[in-house]
């Protein structure tokens, strides 16, 4: 028996032996010892192998940010939420690596990813608009969550191009700038 987690460390160690494009489910169900239709209970598709159980960790950021106290400053509270979110264990680090690397450099899975980031905004919206008195849909939310997912983005990025940066540290950097206005 395979599991979700143990199929994730599979599909990514063969994204990197093989590279993403040139990888089939069929490679994957076959080194997990699984059949295809038993991926697909797993994942939707081999780019969702990619971004392994996404929404649980959505469900974590939300309760995160839902337990705000009101007397904490909105961006303070979205940065200590953020950086709990992108937290890691040091055995996480490098798959870690390896799922961003195929997140931001592999252009079939930037698609993907503007529906993963659609769903990461929508919570960062919905605390804005919590905090601001008003819908997550509104111009104020929304700014916050795109400006929140563009340093989350850029801090990757950085992470990815100098392997010795420390990936907090990042975070806390480009959520801080956004909190004092540079």
């Amino acid at each position: 028996m395979t599991s979700r987690g143990e199929l994730e460390v599979i599909a990514l160690d063969l994204f990197a032996d093989k590279g993403f494009d040139a990888t089939t489910v069929d490679d994957i169900a076959e080194a997990a010892g699984i059949g295809r239709r038993t991926f697909f209970r797993y994942f939707a598709s081999k780019n969702d192998a990619v971004w392994g159980d996404f929404d649980h960790a959505l469900d974590d950021l939300r309760r995160r940010l839902e337990a705000v106290p009101e007397d904490v400053p909105t961006i303070e509270g979205l940065r200590d939420a953020v950086l709990a979110f992108n937290r890691l264990g040091a055995d996480q680090e490098a798959q870690h690596r390896a799922r961003m690397s195929l997140i931001l450099r592999v252009p079939a899975l930037q698609a993907h990813s503007t529906l993963r980031y659609a769903g990461w905004r929508s919570v960062v919206a919905t605390y804005g608009a919590r905090r601001l008195g008003c819908d997550p849909s509104d111009f104020a939310p929304q700014l916050l969550a795109h400006s929140a997912l563009a340093c989350a983005v850029a801090a990757y990025d950085r992470w990815l191009e100098v392997p010795a940066s420390d990936l907090s540290s990042l975070l806390d950097e480009a959520l801080m700038r956004l909190q004092i206005g540079w």
